[in-house]
Formats: structure tokens, sequence, C-alpha cells
């Protein structure tokens, strides 16, 4: 019984003092920054690291000038002139240029106000490139592409399809040359591992049908 009470006691200390069992085994964490640390940049999504993705309108931007937070914008939204306002600058046309090509169109513009300005772009949403599911699915409307993304997972971001989805006359709308391309897709084969090739990578701009 005596064991008992002081393991209670124990317990309610552990509560009342805000401890965990991570400190109590490795003691309490060291919440000061190693001298060396440093502020690290978000992680580019995954669709712009080729170098080809060109930034278009509703697309996030974080410009940051090395050294000059005054110069910096943390989240500079393109409007759907295909233009950003950030300071010093003010209004600058950004869409249909790569982020490299942008960095350099900044360092640029920067020069004549900043001696040796260093300048980075991230991407930190892509807003621009979508892919569209209409029909019998869970969800209709359009899906961000900011990565790889094939028609079933697409299908599965929309919710997957409802009861009364004809699931071998699923079909993709692609415009291509100037023409519309339509693609069959099966889903009840494709998620057998049959008729894989028919699972295609979206390019901005599909339309997945999905007939009832």
């Amino acid at each position: 019984m005596q064991h008992s009470n002081t393991r209670a006691r124990f317990v309610r200390a552990v509560i009342s003092g805000g401890l965990t069992a991570a400190s109590l085994i490795c003691g309490p964490a060291d919440t000061k920054p190693a001298a060396d640390a440093h502020v690290s940049l978000p992680a580019q999504p995954e669709a712009i690291t080729s170098g080809t993705y060109r930034i278009g309108a509703g697309d996030i931007l974080q410009i940051n000038v090395l050294k000059e937070p005054d110069a910096s914008v943390a989240g500079a939204v393109v409007r759907s002139d295909g233009i950003i306002s950030i300071p010093v600058l003010k209004d600058v046309s950004v869409a249909g240029l790569t982020p490299k090509e942008l960095e350099r169109m900044l360092t640029q513009k920067f020069s004549q106000f900043i001696r040796d300005p260093d300048v980075t772009v991230v991407v930190k949403e892509i807003h621009s490139e979508m892919v569209y599911l209409i029909g019998a699915v869970r969800k209709e409307g359009p899906i961000a592409l900011k990565g790889p993304l094939t028609v079933l997972q697409a299908v599965a971001q929309a919710g997957g399809l409802t009861d009364y989805a004809k699931r071998n006359r699923i079909y993709i709308l692609r415009v291509e040359n100037d023409r519309q391309v339509r693609m069959p897709f099966d889903y009840s084969a494709v998620v057998k591992g049959a008729q894989m090739q028919q699972n295609i990578t979206l390019r901005p701009g599909d339309t997945i049908v999905v007939p009832q």
C-alpha cells in the first residue's frame, strides 16, 4: 500500500510540474538554439524541383533578400494579372518566369537600391496549375497540381467514386496541339493491377470525367 501511495504522489507531481516521460528519461530539453543555428527556407514543392516550373496567378512566393528584411516578403500572392507587390520595387510582373529567372531579374532590380543583393525566390504554394474532376466523385472541383499525380491518386484526393459511378467508362480530357484528346480509364481494372498504362500522370488543365 505504501508503494502505491508513493507512486500516486509521483504521478501527481509529474502532472502538476508539467513534466513529460521524455524529460524524465532524457532530462530537460535544451531550448537554446545552437550557436550555428540559422533560419531555413521552406522546402520547394516537388513540382518545381526540375527548374522548369513557371510561376502563375495564385501562386504564393517568398522573396528573401539576404540581410535586408525590409526588402524581403514572406508571402507574395501572384495576382490575376501576373504581378506581385514587394517592398522597394513595388509592382513586379512575375507570371511565366521560373523561380531562377525571377531571382536574376530581382537581383538586377534590387541592385539599383542595394549593394550586391543576394536574392532567393521560394515557391511556397502552387495554385496556378490545376486538374479537374467532374461527375460521380465524392468531391468535384479542382485539385492543385503540386507534384506528379496519377488519375488514381486524383480520384482518391476527390474522396473516391460514388456508388453510381460507371467505373469502366471514366475518361480524361486533355488539350494537345489545340485539339481535345479523350483518354479512357477503367477504374476497376486499374485497381486490380490491370490496364496500368491508363493510370497516366496528369498534366495541368486535364479534366477527369466520371459518368454516372
